[in-house]
C-alpha cells in the first residue's frame, strides 16, 4: 500500500530478484500479471516513471564522479539540472565527494549512488533489491536510515527485499515471505512483532 515500507522475505533463491524484476519491467511473468496504481500491461510502461530501482547491483561508469553518474540519467530523464542533481547527492549523503570516481567508492557509498539513482525523477514508488548485502555495520545503519528518510520525510513508498529478517524488522511496515516464487504468508509489523513474544 501506498506509504509502506514492504520486506519481501526469503532465502537465497526464493525468487526475490526475479519478482523484483518483473515489477520493473525488466523480466516477463511466465504467469499473472503486474498492477501498479491501477495499471497492467501496456498501461503499466506508461507508469514506470513513477517507480525507481535499485536491482542487484548499481549500474555505474567506474571513471565518473557521482554527480556525472546522476547528470547522465537526469539527461536521459529529461531533467538536466544542476541543483536537481546536487539535491539528489545532498539527499543521499554524498554532497562532499567532488570529483572522486565512482570506482574508488566504498560499497556503501556505491549503494546510495544506486539509490540516488533511482530517485531521478521524484518516483513516488522505489524497489530495493537486497540494499545492504556485504555492507559493514556502519554501511547498514546508513542505508537503513536513508531508506527511513526517504519514507517518512519525502512519502516514497518501498518495497525492498532481504534474506535477513532482522534487519528488514527495523525498517518494513509490512512482510511477505517468499519461498519457491510463492508468496507463502504476509503479515504487518505489528503481528509480527506479536507472534514473537
Amino acid at each position: 500500500q501506498k506509504g509502506d515500507v514492504y520486506g519481501l522475505i526469503g532465502r537465497n533463491g526464493a525468487g526475490k530478484t526475479t519478482v523484483l524484476k518483473m515489477i520493473c519491467g525488466l523480466s516477463c511473468p511466465t504467469s499473472g500479471s503486474v498492477t501498479f496504481a491501477g495499471k497492467t500491461g501496456a498501461e503499466l510502461s506508461r507508469e514506470m516513471h513513477r517507480i525507481g530501482s535499485l536491482i542487484e547491483t548499481p549500474g555505474l561508469f567506474p571513471k565518473m564522479s557521482a554527480y556525472q553518474n546522476i547528470k547522465i540519467k537526469c539527461i536521459l530523464c529529461g531533467k538536466n539540472n544542476d541543483q536537481y542533481i546536487k539535491s539528489l547527492l545532498k539527499q543521499v549523503g554524498l554532497e562532499n565527494v567532488g570529483k572522486k570516481p565512482a570506482q574508488s567508492f566504498s560499497l556503501g557509498m556505491k549503494q546510495r549512488l544506486g539509490i540516488a539513482l533511482a530517485l531521478v525523477g521524484d518516483p513516488e514508488f522505489i524497489v530495493l533489491d537486497e540494499p545492504i548485502n556485504g555492507l559493514d555495520p556502519q554501511g547498514i545503519v546508513e542505508i537503513r536510515e536513508l531508506i527511513l528518510k526517504l519514507n517518512r520525510e519525502h512519502g516514497i513508498t518501498v518495497l525492498i527485499s532481504s534474506h535477513i529478517l532482522g534487519e528488514l524488522s527495523k525498517l518494513a511496515t509490512h512482510y511477505g515471505f517468499i519461498e519457491k516464487g510463492h508468496i507463502v504468508k504476509e503479515i504487518s509489523a505489528d503481528e509480527l512483532e506479536a507472534a514473537c513474544c
